[in-house]
Formats: C-alpha cells, sequence, structure tokens
C-alpha cells in the first residue's frame, strides 16, 4: 500500500512539474500594413483609421490573435492607382484599391462610371456594389486574378459636380474648355465640346490654379476638403449621379493564410465601415455644398432639359465599354444588365437606359 502511494506521489509531482515548466500560451501579434493613396483628409480614407481598424481590434479582444498596425496613406507608400500593385506583391496586406484608377485590371468593378445618369444615391451604390463583388463571378474572379481578396467596405461616391473658373449655363459654355475628370469619367464629356483631360483630387487644386485645367468634375464631399471651391468658384449640379471608387481588399495568400477568426473580423469591420462612412458621407455632402456657397462659391442646378440633352449627346460609352470586355473575354455585357436592372428595380430612373439601346 505504501508503495502505490509513493509511487503515485511521485507521479503526481513529476505531472505537476511538467504543467509548471509549460510555457504559458501568448496572443500571436500580426503586423499588418495597410495602404491607401490618398490622404486622411478625405472621408473614406479617415474611416480605415476610425472605423475599420478599430472594429477589427474590438472583434479580436480576447481571441488568440491581435494586430500591430502601420497605415500608409497619402502616397506615402503607394500613390492613387497603385495600390492595388502595392497589395498583390506584398509590400501592404490590406489596401484600399481605388478600382476607379485601376481600369485594366478592375474594369468591371467601373460599370457606374459608364453609365452616368442613373443613380444619385451613393448608400445605394455603395451596399450594392459590395455584394456584386461576392455574388457575380466575373467581378470575384477579377479580385482573384489580381491576388487580391476583397474584403468590403466599398468607398460610394456622392453625385458629382462640374466644377469651374467660369459660369456654365448651357453646354456651348464647355466649348474648348479643359476639364479634368477621374479615369472613364472622361468620357462624361464627350459631345460637350470640351476638353476632357484624365486626372485625381491629388492634382485638381493645382491643376486649376495654374491654369492647366479649366475645371474639373468632382463631388462635394472631396471638394471641401480639397478647397476646389478656392480655385474653381462656380459649382454647377449637372446630376451625373453617385459612383462606385473602389473598397478594402487584402494580399489573397496572406488572407488564406489567417485564422477564420480573423478572416471575418476583417471581413465584418469593413461592412462597418461602409455603413459608417455613407452615414457619414450623407450627413456632409448639402452642408458642404452650403459652406463652400458661404464662402463665395456660386452653386446652381441645371434644368432637366439641359441633363437630358447632355445624356443624349454623348456616345453610349456604356455599350462600347460592355461590348469591348465581352470580345476580352469578360462578361461585360452581362454586369451592364445586372447593374441597370438592379438600379432600376431599387427605383432609380436613369436619364438614360444604357443597356436597352
Amino acid at each position: 500500500m505504501k508503495h502505490y502511494l509513493k509511487t503515485g506521489a511521485v507521479a503526481l509531482a513529476v505531472a505537476l512539474s511538467t504543467i509548471s515548466a509549460a510555457p504559458i500560451a501568448q496572443a500571436e501579434t500580426l503586423n499588418v500594413t495597410i495602404v491607401a493613396g490618398h490622404p486622411p483628409v478625405f472621408r473614406w480614407v479617415k474611416h480605415l483609421t476610425q472605423t475599420f481598424i478599430p472594429a477589427v481590434n474590438a472583434a479580436l479582444e480576447g481571441t488568440d490573435y491581435s494586430i500591430n498596425w502601420s497605415e500608409q496613406y497619402g502616397g506615402s507608400l503607394a500613390k492613387v492607382g497603385d495600390e492595388l500593385e502595392a497589395v498583390e506583391e506584398g509590400l501592404a496586406e490590406i489596401g484600399l484599391v481605388s478600382s476607379l484608377f485601376d481600369p485594366a485590371k478592375l474594369a468591371l468593378q467601373n460599370v457606374t462610371y459608364f453609365t452616368p445618369f442613373v443613380q444619385s444615391d451613393a448608400t445605394l451604390i455603395g451596399e450594392w456594389m459590395d455584394d456584386l463583388q461576392i455574388s457575380n463571378t466575373a467581378m470575384k474572379a477579377a479580385w482573384a486574378d489580381n491576388g487580391l481578396e476583397y474584403l468590403g467596405g466599398a468607398i460610394g461616391i456622392d453625385d458629382y459636380l462640374l466644377m469651374t473658373t467660369f459660369p456654365v449655363n448651357s453646354i456651348a459654355d464647355l466649348e474648348g474648355r479643359k476639364i479634368g475628370a477621374p479615369g472613364p469619367a472622361v468620357n462624361w464629356l464627350k459631345g460637350t465640346g470640351a476638353v476632357g483631360v484624365s486626372g485625381n483630387l491629388t492634382t485638381y487644386y493645382n491643376e486649376i490654379k495654374t491654369g492647366v485645367y479649366d475645371g474639373v468634375i468632382v463631388f462635394a464631399s472631396a471638394a471641401l476638403p480639397g478647397k476646389l471651391h478656392e480655385v474653381a468658384p462656380y459649382i454647377t449640379k449637372i446630376g451625373f449621379g453617385a459612383q462606385y471608387a473602389g473598397g478594402i481588399a487584402a494580399n489573397k495568400d496572406w488572407f488564406d493564410g489567417l485564422s477564420p477568426e480573423v478572416q471575418n473580423a476583417l471581413k465584418d469591420a469593413a461592412i462597418a465601415d461602409r455603413i459608417a462612412y455613407h452615414q457619414d458621407l450623407d450627413a456632409s455632402v448639402s452642408k458642404f455644398l452650403g459652406i463652400m456657397e458661404s464662402q463665395g462659391a456660386t452653386v446652381s442646378d441645371v434644368d432637366p432639359a439641359m441633363r437630358e440633352q447632355w445624356a443624349a449627346g454623348m456616345d453610349n460609352v456604356a455599350k462600347l465599354w460592355a461590348e469591348k470586355l465581352d470580345g476580352a473575354g469578360m462578361d461585360g455585357s452581362g454586369v451592364l444588365k445586372t447593374y441597370m436592372d438592379t438600379m432600376r428595380a431599387a427605383g432609380a430612373t436613369p436619364v438614360r437606359n444604357w443597356d436597352q439601346e
């Protein structure tokens, strides 16, 4: 009996010794670089810091994971339009990818920019386009083909305006004028007599100030932070419509290697980012127009007849875009039809039904 007690005591002592010597499990800290070409003065970048990152951190509290963030914005790691490559090449794990400025690699994602005068509700555009990146096989493949995993966080852009150094009372007033526009929005100027020049928000102010541009196609929520009304005080509400300019994406190889907990935290945070961003956006548009007007800008609405004249005078850029993509093996026509059908079903009344001509 004593033998068994002694043996048991020794076994217990060994077990306790083993437990006390075992290392205490530590939470794994992931080093994550997040990149955006625009500076944080712009709302879509600001919400990475204010919404996306805190939401990820909150979701990971109490788990075996935490993240050490390195925020690289405003061209510090990648310029506007280079975010996709930075994430694809592993220079950053996550990026706010501007599909608008990467039309060759994310052509299908630019469907809204080839269909102006359709829908002015940026929240609806953002919500539906986030869903489409997942539900539409062709769009989902575009991200994967570039080594990315789309997380969400759609950047819906409020109704585009025309801001100029001169008053615009008719389409004839644009004859010969140089107008800067983002990516495919240059197509919106066809038929107006204006000379469209591709540009972006980071250079608009200086290019107008130095006379390179006579105006730009832009949106109110970025025009005020960019102080564009100081150099282009004539703001004309053409009604080009709200747009989708990109979203948050991760390096696919890196994402696939993460635990499900971290993957879910990133995707849930992207949804939170989209909602908070659009709530912020909706509350700011009218306010920002009012501020610019109070600081000397002239804000005017065009009448429906001028809007219809503008739309009718354009080539059917949507159909040309879709046919070109079809020829390259992408479902451009299918994406165009799905987009237009969805907008009409949601209550939009397009000035021009691009897919039905």
